[in-house]
């Protein structure tokens, strides 16, 4: 398999760009420009955070590691978060693992982007 991106599947990871693309305008034009706080940071986020590591580790080492194991921890690291720019990083590694387990779906037989 290559390393482009694609998955194993020509073009899939600029279709699901494209979906997510097309739903963030959605959104604009349900709510338009929200300007909300983070809350992200704070005294129970790093524990929930480690919490979910050590979870995601442990099913690794079991031969048990899913799709929600992973986003759950990328969306906990970004919970635990408080600077801007460590947050950006965590909320791109996020979206990045929401696109791979997408593309992950559409690899399987019973799957059709046709939809």
């Amino acid at each position: 398999m290559t390393q482009d991106g694609d998955a194993g599947v020509p073009g899939s990871l600029g279709r699901v760009l494209a979906e997510v693309a097309a739903e963030r305008v959605a959104q604009d034009v349900r709510f338009g420009m929200q300007v909300l706080p983070d809350g992200t940071g704070g005294e129970h986020a790093g524990a929930e955070s480690e919490v979910a590591r050590r979870s995601t580790d442990k099913a690794a080492d079991l031969g048990a590691l899913t799709w929600r194991h992973v986003l759950e921890e990328e969306v906990l690291e970004a919970f635990a978060e408080s600077d801007p720019r460590r947050l950006r990083a965590e909320l791109i590694q996020v979206a990045a693992v929401a696109v791979k387990w997408t593309q992950a779906l559409d690899r399987r037989p019973e799957s059709s982007t046709d939809a």
